[in-house]
């Protein structure tokens, strides 16, 4: 898994992949922008490390947290899917 795709990942995702996350507002993560980062923020998930806590209590299931991302800030399949990944290629480089 580690590496792959990882040519057509964005500024965005390479950048939060390539240091640790320590107090990284949930903005972020890759895939979220201010509409959904102010949704999450209301739900509690004010930082990325809350969003990866929630991936990781999903077991880094892709299907589990992409449905879960859509259901509590209304991302879409690409949103969601950005944002998995980058939390997974995060996981890879630095669990």
């Amino acid at each position: 898994m580690c590496g792959v795709g990882m040519s057509s990942t964005s500024q965005k995702h390479r950048n939060f992949v390539s240091e640790p996350m320590c107090d990284k507002p949930v903005q972020d993560l890759a895939g979220i922008g201010e509409v959904l980062g102010s949704r999450l923020e209301a739900k509690g998930y004010d930082r990325a490390y809350v969003v990866l806590g929630q991936f990781l209590v999903l077991k880094k299931n892709k299907e589990l947290f992409i449905d879960w991302l859509k259901d509590i800030c209304g991302a879409n399949g690409k949103q969601a899917l950005d944002c998995y990944q980058c939390l997974a290629d995060w996981c890879d480089e630095f669990l």
